[in-house]
């Protein structure tokens, strides 16, 4: 079980996910910074990244799943 919640994970995709803040909490930073540069993907990432936290299939950068 990763050290990183889940509910913390949501809101910063919610609330920061356009600027790549959840992915750089995961731990992805390469992932985080392309985030950044592209908007969250123009608004598709980001809402794609929400839409998998929710259903629970985000892992950490190690790969452990999400702590509840």
């Amino acid at each position: 079980m990763s050290e990183k919640k889940w509910s913390t994970a949501l809101i910063l995709s919610i609330l920061l996910g356009g600027l790549g803040v959840d992915r750089f909490y995961l731990g992805y930073t390469l992932l985080g910074i392309l985030k950044l540069i592209t908007g969250g993907g123009l608004g598709l990432w980001w809402l794609i990244d929400i839409i998998l936290i929710l259903m629970d299939k985000t892992t950490d950068a190690e790969g452990k799943p999400l702590a509840k």
